[in-house]
């Protein structure tokens, strides 16, 4: 408990001592499933990733501290593998600010399942942009990378596409790698996919959908929540031809993870015609997440 209460503090210290970088990100190491796992080590991990996260300089761009995005790493350790190797899976979620209000509107949530990693107690984690640096800072780093891309897409058409690119150069450079999760036969649905679709025109829609429903309808809810929900809903009739090309695709399951509840608390305040339709409409874009919308009508 003692060493637990520590932890929290050095990480408190941290944060105040960090410049205003780009993220404000939590992380979080959970290795209890471990057997014999020592503790110190893990805590170990999860101050040098928090420090590698919050303290990097990801961007040209200039941060005030109030602006800096939102995030959480949780990083699940489930099995020991050899004396340094470890198995698990990573959740990464992201929000933005809504203009003139308090909300936060969720942008990102991944749940990666292909996450073998190695780490040596007090190894520092440093990302090389040039090269692979290791499972476990290549994998955080293509994440930044992604929530940054998601964010700047929501302010700016397609303003994400640099960091997109950064995310695809991090998987190009991990082919090296004897993991999965980095090359395109091994799923459909894992990271190499992921940035590839991203960057794809069949998937511009869907990028075109992320500056619509947060620039010009989440951040006029506040004022016109008539003309929000109307844009918001005209963003996702625009995502019918994705999912008429890409079926169930990763990338629209990745959106509507974040998304579907969002929207079902949206609707909820909606007209009996609005429902109806929103609710068609989502049924037949996001089937996984049919019961949640179901419950509108």
């Amino acid at each position: 408990m003692v060493t637990r209460i520590l932890l929290l503090f050095t990480l408190f210290t941290l944060m105040l001592c960090l410049p205003a970088q780009e993220l404000n990100c939590i992380v979080n190491v959970d290795a209890r499933q471990v057997e014999g796992s020592e503790r110190l080590m893990f805590e170990e991990m999860q101050k040098a990733l928090f420090q590698l996260v919050n303290g990097q300089k990801w961007t040209k761009d200039e941060f005030k501290t109030e602006e800096r995005i939102d995030c959480s790493i949780l990083i699940n350790l489930t099995e020991r593998l050899t004396a340094n190797e470890y198995r698990g899976n990573i959740q990464v979620q992201a929000s933005r600010p809504v203009y003139n209000t308090s909300y936060k509107s969720p942008i990102m949530n991944v749940r990666d399942e292909d996450f073998v990693i190695r780490y040596n107690q007090f190894e520092p984690l440093q990302f090389n942009e040039g090269s692979y640096s290791g499972e476990l800072t290549t994998i955080v780093a293509f994440y930044i990378y992604m929530i940054l891309g998601y964010d700047y897409d929501s302010f700016a058409p397609e303003g994400g596409t640099s960091y997109f690119q950064e995310a695809q150069r991090i998987v190009t450079n991990a082919q090296s790698s004897s993991q999965k999760g980095w090359r395109s036969f091994e799923s459909q649905r894992n990271r190499y996919w992921l940035i590839e679709n991203a960057l794809s025109a069949r998937f511009k829609p869907l990028r075109k959908a992320y500056y619509a429903y947060h620039r010009n309808g989440f951040d006029v809810l506040e004022s016109d929540p008539s003309k929000a929900r109307n844009v918001i809903a005209e963003s996702l009739q625009d995502l019918l031809p994705v999912h008429n090309v890409e079926p169930s695709s990763y990338n629209m399951q990745v959106f509507f993870n974040a998304k579907s509840q969002e929207l079902v608390k949206l609707y909820e305040k909606a007209t009996p015609s609005e429902i109806e339709k929103i609710s068609e409409l989502l049924i037949r874009i996001d089937p996984g997440n049919a019961n949640r919308y179901e419950k509108l009508r």
